[in-house]
């Protein structure tokens, strides 16, 4: 039966709508100034997305549809006055539930947050730039129990599956922000990394994850793991990295450890060359006993190529450091054993079972044992500093493998039990404070994600977002969207709270 000419009017109406959803953080700007479209029009379809996410991969722990409206009708009038707040007024955003956000409890994945005692009274600096320049909160995204691991399941919350396939996992410990942006619930997200928690999850979920120098960008309430833990965005792609970045590095009094003013714009930074840039290429970063899966090698290989198409002199170079893990266990762990030090032992029971077990190790560390972990870290620091004499940009694989299933902290038969077995390309870099990047550069033969990590000298945040934003515009960066559809997912907690 053929349709009538309202109905597939209305049904055109109704796709148009739906591809706001889709559009990049600097695309939904540039449409608000010349009015092709509204923060209304663009919160809608992203809310619809959000819930969307919500049943593919149980990517939120919180949408708040009735305080994003009303932010997107402040927003609209700010736009018709020709009178923006600032650089992101009505662009979709959202948090991971780690970071402080005004008016909402922060749970951090756990039953021993109670709601009733959540700080919700103060913006973590980061959500307070944001709301400074208008950006629409969608809601809060999940994180394992206090963001300790580097996939995305906790108690309180239950698993997030990867939006290309449900039943993998989405990584950690920002899955729920790279989900929720990979399924169009928001063009904009803030995740912390420790030790690849952003750039791990974009790698698994085809997005761009950027973890800046530490100290960039502030961060308040310290985190319990110390200076290994940064601020990042998760976005579309680099444009979009670079315009939150502009937003997210103003200056906040209670970070004690942030560094100095920006000078410039990232945004104007992505117009610099590319070409002649001095590039190492590192496939396994001095470990032959951990083996690359060979589409990722690949797929890797293909980027840096493209690279060196661009006029980047690239070869393939080691910078022939010795794998910190042991040294960086030493300070997770322990960090660990702070977060949980004030629990009783019941509220101990309540913990996820595998941050449970390595609180109790990190409890066990000696002042002198995490003395010797901050001379590694300081060798390590030392050691890439001189690399970086002669390399602008180390390349590796952001991971080694592709998303393995849901609800797992290690891939079925690894010979390790912890995370930072399958993340020795993120890690170290958290050690170091460097800043690093990933963007998607192809998919494995199940159609899942794979990334590609650019890590920069200290304080070489624009460098690495502009080798980056190149490879976009080359065409050699991006995947195509995942399937938005219900799908089975793993058992999940409760569903997300608001209205």
């Amino acid at each position: 039966m053929e349709k009538s000419p309202q109905e597939a009017a209305g049904e055109t109406q109704v796709a148009e709508a739906a591809g706001l959803a889709d559009h990049t953080a600097v695309r939904l700007v540039a449409g608000y100034a010349s009015g092709e479209f509204s923060p209304v029009e663009v919160v809608h379809a992203v809310l619809a997305r959000a819930q969307a996410a919500q049943a593919r991969t149980n990517a939120f722990v919180r949408i708040d549809a009735d305080e994003a409206l009303a932010a997107a009708r402040a927003s609209e009038e700010r736009w018709r006055a020709g009178e923006p707040a600032g650089l992101v007024d009505g662009v979709p955003v959202t948090v991971k539930d780690l970071l402080l956000t005004r008016g909402t409890p922060t749970l951090r994945g756990s039953w021993t947050v109670r709601a009733e005692d959540a700080a919700r009274d103060e913006d973590a600096p980061a959500v307070a730039r944001l709301r400074e320049h208008g950006a629409v909160f969608v809601g809060k995204t999940t994180t394992p129990e206090f963001g300790w691991k580097a996939v995305t399941d906790s108690p309180r919350f239950g698993i997030t599956g990867n939006p290309y396939d449900p039943r993998r996992t989405a990584g950690g410990s920002s899955g729920g922000g790279a989900a929720a942006v990979a399924l169009g619930a928001g063009p904009l997200s803030l995740g912390t990394d420790g030790g690849g928690s952003v750039r791990v999850p974009a790698s698994f979920c085809g997005v761009f994850g950027f973890k800046p120098t530490y100290g960039r960008v502030p961060l308040y309430p310290p985190s319990p793991f110390g200076t290994l833990s940064h601020v990042g965005p998760l976005t579309r792609d680099a444009a979009d990295a670079a315009l939150l970045m502009d937003v997210i590095t103003g200056a906040d009094w209670r970070d004690w450890s942030q560094l100095g003013p920006v000078t410039g714009s990232f945004r104007e930074g992505l117009r610099g060359p590319v070409a002649g840039l001095r590039v190492a290429y590192s496939p396994r970063l001095g470990r032959e006993d951990d083996p690359v899966h060979p589409r990722v090698a690949e797929a890797v290989g293909g980027a840096v190529r493209r690279l060196a198409e661009l006029g980047a002199r690239v070869e393939e170079a080691d910078p022939g450091i010795a794998d910190p893990v042991e040294a960086f266990h030493t300070l997770w762990f322990g960090g660990a054993a702070r977060l949980v030090q004030h629990l009783d032992a019941g509220q101990r029971e309540l913990l996820d079972p595998g941050l449970r077990e390595i609180s109790g190790e990190g409890a066990r560390y000696s002042a002198l044992d995490h003395l010797a972990a901050v001379d590694v870290r300081a060798a390590l620091g030392h050691a890439m500093g001189r690399f970086h004499r002669t390399y602008d940009l180390l390349v590796t694989p952001t991971v080694p493998v592709t998303a393995f299933a849901a609800g797992t902290e290690v891939p079925e038969g690894a010979p390790y039990r912890r995370w930072t077995g399958w993340t020795p390309f993120t890690y170290p870099f958290n050690m170091t404070q460097q800043p690093a990047a990933t963007l998607p550069c192809g998919v494995d033969s199940a159609g899942l994600p794979i990334g590609v990590q650019l890590i920069g000298a200290r304080h070489a945040d624009a460098l690495v977002l502009r080798a980056a934003h190149a490879l976009y515009e080359a065409g050699a960066a991006g995947l195509p969207a995942p399937g938005r559809g219900a799908a089975p997912v793993p058992p999940t907690g409760p569903a997300p709270s608001g209205r």
